[in-house]
């Protein structure tokens, strides 16, 4: 087992191309070619966490935070994440970080917290743009059928919960070959006019090379007329937070109680209660202030985040229940994610779950 196919897997799951543009995502330190002895997946990579890996015996660690998040000028140990980038170095480990893509993709981060809360209905809040294309082909009429079945088949045509989406109009393609060409249809330094078929379907941008690949080796032409457009639309699957529906309402009291109970939580910041029975809850795992207005505009009766801080209360307005459960708090379980990840493609290979607590933050 290669270092690279741990992280083909996780980048199936989450591509690197859904990260935020502040981010660092992927494999920071080591080589993805290397035999893979383990792997341990863990919150943040600390020390305590390189260690554990070394007693482990895994040679790759996967977490969710990066440690090398802003760029190093020196590295000489001064500092927890230069001396944690020199251990794994130093003992062969490499480091693989998987944070705002995996933030941003409807099964992530947001939907952990969600099943924990045994919530139901989950929807992204706000959707990403930029993440789409659309591919636009000319077949002729006997290839149709065969060209969109394996263009479906490498990925294109999901739209939100729907897949296999396109559309398709008859119409008459012109063509004239020249000296060397070897038309399908038609002789060279012959005008051609035959019936044809205009495919239209949608794919998210990362599968631009696999799905050109699949139209080239399914389309009978010998040049392949098509454009790719990019596309502005929101991503129905992809995006920052989520909105999901309690099976049951409850008070705010009980809905605290619950959130407590099942992360562990000793103390939860809140707004004023308003007194009313939640329903509609939006979550954002990690810093999720920027969520608050989208929150309030889909209608949430409460929002669930984590690094709130004094003034955002304010912002509340007697609209929302504003809940600051904390940022580890909020993403200690996205380790699970991984495991899941993995284990459901490579059942006997070594994985771990890191048992290092890494939480900065200590209340007394």
């Amino acid at each position: 087992m290669k270092i690279q196919e741990i992280i083909q897997e996780i980048e199936a799951f989450a591509p690197l191309s859904y990260q935020e543009s502040y981010d660092n995502v992927g494999l920071l330190v080591g080589d993805a070619a290397l035999n893979c002895s383990g792997v341990l997946f863990s919150l943040d990579c600390t020390e305590a966490v390189i260690d554990e890996a070394i007693e482990k015996k895994c040679n790759l660690i996967v977490s969710h935070h990066p440690v090398i998040f802003s760029g190093l000028k020196k590295i000489n140990g001064k500092n927890f994440v230069e001396r944690t980038v020199l251990k794994a170095i130093k003992n062969d480990v490499a480091l693989y970080a998987c944070h705002t893509n995996i933030d941003n993709v409807i099964e992530g981060v947001n939907a952990k917290i969600a099943e924990k809360l045994n919530l139901e209905k989950i929807n992204v809040l706000n959707g990403k743009s930029g993440t789409l294309k659309k591919l636009v082909t000319y077949v002729p009429s006997t290839h149709h059928q065969t060209l969109l079945n394996a263009l479906f088949e490498a990925g294109a045509g999901h739209i939100g919960k729907y897949s296999q989406c396109s559309f398709n109009l008859e119409g008459k393609g012109t063509f004239k070959g020249g000296n060397n060409s070897n038309p399908f249809i038609g002789k060279a330094n012959t005008l051609s006019i035959e019936p044809e078929i205009r495919i239209e379907t949608i794919f998210s941008a990362y599968q631009q090379s696999s799905i050109l690949a699949t139209l080239m080796a399914n389309h009978p032409y010998e040049e392949v007329a098509y454009d790719i457009y990019g596309l502005e639309n929101k991503h129905a699957r992809i995006g920052s937070g989520a909105i999901a529906e309690l099976k049951e309402a409850c008070s705010e009291i009980e809905f605290l109680e619950q959130l407590k109970g099942k992360f562990g939580i000793k103390t939860l910041k809140h707004s004023p209660f308003l007194g009313k029975k939640l329903k509609k809850v939006a979550i954002c795992g990690g810093s999720g202030k920027f969520l608050m207005h989208d929150a309030i505009k889909a209608g949430a009766d409460v929002f669930i985040t984590g690094d709130l801080k004094y003034h955002d209360y304010f912002e509340a307005d007697g609209k929302i229940l504003l809940v600051d459960m904390g940022h580890y708090e909020s993403e200690q379980f996205t380790p699970e994610i991984f495991y899941s990840i993995i284990t459901n493609k490579f059942a006997t290979f070594a994985v771990h779950l890191s048992k290092v607590n890494t939480n900065p933050v200590n209340y007394f």
